[in-house]
């Protein structure tokens, strides 16, 4: 059955935002239910209870907080596709009610074939005559006007007519065609049989959520402001309803997870369900590219399970997504009522695998954990907003690493300590941005763009290899709030400059780096210079050297010297000091000799 315009004149779109609530309340229930599995039921038992029963019930919730994480999506779902169905029809039906509101005052009859009538009008050259009436249907070659002759002038309410019936068929037929797009979609939202919720399902939600967000654009995306400041983000989140909130978390958690100024509790929760929607995509591939991330997924949904340990600061989810060579922005406390904020940028061949999802983010927790022994009010940050160079041979391909990825990866930083500032509400707040290996030479760009970056105070680097600038006080944080650690042993800090390599100082460019390393020609060739710049544990750069620990040698270590300046286990010295900056008691720290 075709759609008429009385019918869209009559349509109650109300119903239809009625049925959208009664959807939203479903999913509100859903995620009410998971949240006190998570927040109460869980840690009540992993605090109290111990031995197989408890795993066991341990296991079970976990699997119901999954089962409802589905139906809050889904129902999630259901409620923005209603929302934006009336949204669309009511346009519409608004189009096709102005049209009827013109015809009447131009005393124009519209009929249920939506032809419209008009009455004599006008006059004849000749004899003054009014001009005979007539009927037009929508269409470039309605029958109803004919091309006027020499002698006889057109009707002027033809025209008028015309307009009319185009008006009204138009926005029928927009209607129709939302009516098909969006029954589609609402055929394809179901769940399988069975209470259990498998993989297959999360693939289909992730299926779903493309589908309902490409028929959502113009009533919810189209008004993200993904062009606006940080500030402006957070002013907008701030501003709109909680039922739009819930929409713009079901629909497109992967925009709010990754937007730099919504608050740090709402990218979580974004994020969360996120990373359920990308596991989903990902489990019907099979090339490597998405098996590695998968796998690094699994690995951060199971810390996130895992949750916390009595006395541990909680993870927060700030960013993932599959761009790239992979996305993940993971804090150890919550950055937003933290005073002490420390950001830690990875380097040279780090990517969402599952290697970045073990180390990388235990680099980030030992932080947060060594801060929290000198000031409790302190969270930590391992991102990865950037594609770091991906280098297989190791040092030896590094001849054909540039500056490209560091600024553009510069920029992404900048914009997200950006939205921790506009987020952190702490008046005395602490920023401090660490680089390691190449991610140092992120953060050298990032200070170098606009302002530098946003709210640090200080900055660490670690296994650099150069930052860009030649002196501590070119950051901008003054050369005092500068902070570099650099192994004996750690082969990245002492790579020569890209000057000594053309010279041949390696021996050979052919050789590499390392065959450099190991037969003494990559010694500090006295002018400090490293392959970006000059040398930040050198006295000419300017920075504080801290101690760290040698590090085993290249020969049967690998290297191991160049990854544990974190590790409170391996490298004490330097994990405390680095503990100390972040926690903002520099003048603890301990000073080392420049090289």
């Amino acid at each position: 059955m075709s759609l008429t315009w009385d019918q869209l004149r009559d349509l109650k779109c109300g119903e239809l935002e009625g049925a959208a609530d009664s959807w939203g309340k479903a999913s509100n229930r859903a995620d009410a239910g998971r949240d006190r599995i998570e927040n109460q039921l869980l840690n009540g038992l992993r605090t109290t209870q111990h031995g197989e029963a408890a795993t066991a019930a341990v296991g079970r919730l976990r699997r119901m907080s999954r089962n409802l994480g589905y139906v809050y999506t889904e129902c999630g779902l259901l409620r923005t596709t209603l929302n934006s169905m009336a949204h669309e029809l009511r346009l519409q039906q608004r189009d096709v009610n102005h049209a009827l509101e013109d015809a009447e005052a131009l005393g124009l009859d519209v009929h249920a074939d939506g032809s419209v009538t008009y009455p004599a009008a006008g006059k004849a050259l000749l004899d003054d005559a009014p001009l005979p009436g007539g009927t037009v249907t929508a269409g470039p070659a309605a029958p109803g006007i004919r091309a006027p002759s020499g002698l006889v002038g057109p009707n002027p309410m033809a025209a008028e007519a015309q307009g009319i019936a185009d008006r009204v068929a138009k926005a029928v037929r927009t209607a129709a065609e939302i009516d098909w797009r969006y029954a589609r979609i609402l055929r394809e939202l179901r769940a399988g049989e069975g209470v259990g919720v498998p993989d297959s399902a999360w693939q289909d939600a992730a299926g779903d959520a493309a589908a309902v967000r490409g028929a959502a654009r113009g009533y919810l995306k189209d008004e993200i402001p993904r062009d606006a400041s940080p500030a402006e983000r957070r002013a907008w989140w701030a501003a709109l309803t909680d039922e739009r909130r819930e929409e713009y978390l079901a629909v497109y958690p992967n925009l709010i997870g990754n937007l730099d100024g919504i608050p740090s509790l709402v990218r979580d929760a974004a994020n969360r369900d996120n990373l359920q929607l990308l596991m989903g995509e990902l489990e019907g591939r099979d090339d490597t590219r998405s098996r590695t991330q998968l796998a690094a997924l699994h690995e951060i949904d199971r810390q996130l399970q895992a949750g916390s340990k009595p006395g541990e600061p909680p993870m927060y989810l700030l960013g993932v997504s599959g761009e790239g060579n992979g996305r993940a922005i993971v804090s150890y406390g919550n950055p937003d009522i933290s005073k002490n904020v420390s950001t830690y940028v990875p380097g040279l061949n780090t990517s969402l695998d599952e290697e970045f999802a073990k180390s990388d983010l235990k680099r980030a927790r030992d932080t947060a954990i060594g801060a929290r022994m000198y000031d409790h009010s302190a969270a930590s940050i391992v991102w990865l907003g950037y594609d770091a160079p991906q280098s297989p041979d190791g040092l030896d391909s590094l001849a054909v690493m540039g500056t490209e990825r560091a600024e553009r990866g510069g920029r992404a930083l900048n914009d997200f300590m950006g939205g921790l500032s506009a987020t952190n509400n702490e008046e005395s707040r602490h920023f401090t941005a660490i680089g390691h290996s190449y991610g140092s030479r992120t953060v050298g760009a990032a200070t170098q763009q606009g302002g530098g970056i946003p709210g640090v105070d200080d900055i660490i680097l670690v296994g650099s290899p150069g930052v860009g600038v030649d002196r501590a006080e070119d950051l901008g944080v003054g050369r005092d709030h500068v902070f570099v650690g650099a192994a004996e042993h750690d082969v990245v800090t002492k790579l020569p400059s890209k000057q000594q390599s053309v010279a041949g100082v390696m021996g050979t460019v052919a050789a590499g780096p390392v065959v450099g390393y190991l037969t003494g020609d990559l010694a500090d060739q006295g002018d400090d210079d490293l392959w970006f710049g000059k040398d930040p544990a050198s006295e000419g750069f300017g920075a504080r050297r801290f101690p760290v620990g040698e590090g085993p040698r290249l020969i049967g270590g690998g290297f191991d010297a160049h990854s544990q300046y974190f590790d409170p286990e391996r490298d004490a010295s330097s994990a405390n000091s680095i503990a100390l900056i972040v926690a903002g008691k520099p003048e603890r720290v301990k000073v080392e000799e420049y090289r």
